[in-house]
């Protein structure tokens, strides 16, 4: 304390404050600062809504990264197994076709009606029946 006197001797000292002040200033920061002091006085019901936010995003976590694509999946094992005979299909590839037959591994796709076009494709290549929108 002395050291600033010393330094602020050819300065004049405002009004209002004075050494006592200073040291009142000095000593309440040092009580706000002190880590101890801010960890103390925290009670436990603050950790309530910390905790609520975060089992919060983990729901929407579960939500977004691992329910959206079991409903994808499931979806897609019951467009498979609805096919049947005479449906009109769009496949990943982009070919249209009509069913004209289905066995465990390998649907049968009529491609062309003139030339009498058949292709065989995997039951996973198929991406859309095209006859249940028409209905």
């Amino acid at each position: 304390m002395e050291n600033i006197w010393i330094l602020a001797q050819g300065i004049e000292e405002p009004t209002g404050i004075t050494a006592e002040s200073v040291t009142e200033q000095e000593t309440s920061t040092t009580v706000a600062t002190d880590p101890n002091a801010v960890t103390n006085t925290r009670s436990p019901q603050s950790r309530f809504p910390s905790l609520i936010l975060l089992g919060v995003m983990f729901l929407i976590m579960y939500l977004f990264l691992f329910r959206g694509p079991q409903k994808q999946k499931q979806q897609r094992k019951k467009l498979i197994q609805s096919l049947k005979k005479n449906d009109r299909v769009l496949t990943a590839g982009g070919i249209i076709g009509t069913i004209v037959d289905i066995k465990d591994e390998e649907v049968v796709l009529k491609v062309d009606e003139a030339n009498n076009t058949k292709v065989r494709v995997l039951p996973g290549a198929i991406s859309k029946n095209m006859s249940e929108e028409k209905s």
